[in-house]
């Protein structure tokens, strides 16, 4: 047989197993620990057994086919048959700071946003947003509830990382936070030419970290773009046509992916 064709007939099979994510702590002697949620998952959900085959990542580009050995009370115990370095992160780590939208809208971007491949989400207040966070019982729950789809969006889509769902900050935070990147983008639908934009994307292979802001339903104060601008944050334009706060994360993210894929 072609050694392609084996190649891709092998990584075709592992995409169809079932993954996990453990700690690196939990790899240890050429066997993995499977433990809390997944344990369930496994026995329960799944209904797995000894000699099933998975594959298991340690949240740090690094796969692990693996064999279930042993399912115990407390933990699963997997056997490692290969290892393999996860090739599914782009080489630009990409913190998308958005604005906290209404309603069920952020489980949304966190979900799609994370099958594109960006690296962060820092929920961000601005001075349009609608949605108050003031009650920390409610937020922590909230955060929860991303962390939860974070995980199994990066499950679905065959990340090696588990991207982290920072907790909200203020603009002027999320500002400071950008300045620091090698790039920093805000699109703004009174910023003038789409062809800024197709040069920007040409150049996102020279970058290492890049900071992507999204605003709410209202869109940004000029005031915010000013302070953006002031901190070396490029206004773009996403074309003529304005986007709701979801549909502009996902189109910029899109063209990001596309220009970065390798």
């Amino acid at each position: 047989m072609n050694i392609d064709i084996f190649v891709n007939n092998i990584n075709a099979r592992r995409y169809k197993m079932h993954r996990f994510y453990v700690k690196p702590e939990q790899v240890q002697d050429e066997k993995i620990k499977i433990e809390g949620q997944d344990l369930n998952h496994i026995k329960r959900v799944l209904r797995m057994v000894a000699g099933d085959e998975l594959v298991i990542c340690n949240g740090q580009s690094k796969d692990y086919h693996c064999k279930i050995s042993e399912i115990l009370d407390d933990y699963v115990l997997a056997d490692i048959m290969d290892v393999y370095e996860t090739n599914t992160e782009l080489k630009c780590k990409i913190t998308l700071f958005q604005a906290l939208p209404k309603s069920d809208k952020m489980e949304l971007i966190i979900q799609k946003a994370i099958e594109l491949g960006v690296y962060e989400i820092v929920p961000v207040m601005t001075k349009r947003t609608i949605v108050k966070l003031k009650d920390k019982k409610k937020e922590a729950k909230k955060q929860d509830r991303w962390a939860m789809i974070a995980e199994s969006a990066a499950k679905q889509s065959g990340r090696g990382i588990i991207p982290r769902i920072s907790p909200v900050i203020s603009f002027e935070d999320a500002i400071k936070r950008g300045s620091t990147m090698d790039l920093a983008l805000i699109p703004y639908e009174k910023a003038v030419g789409i062809d800024i934009t197709r040069d920007l994307m040409k150049e996102l292979k020279e970058h290492k970290t890049i900071g992507i802001y999204i605003g709410p339903e209202g869109g940004f104060e000029e005031t915010e773009i000013k302070t953006a601008k002031a901190n070396n944050i490029i206004p773009i334009s996403l074309g003529k046509r304005i986007l709701r706060t979801e549909t502009a994360s996902l189109a910029i993210l899109s063209m990001m992916m596309l220009a970065l894929e390798e």
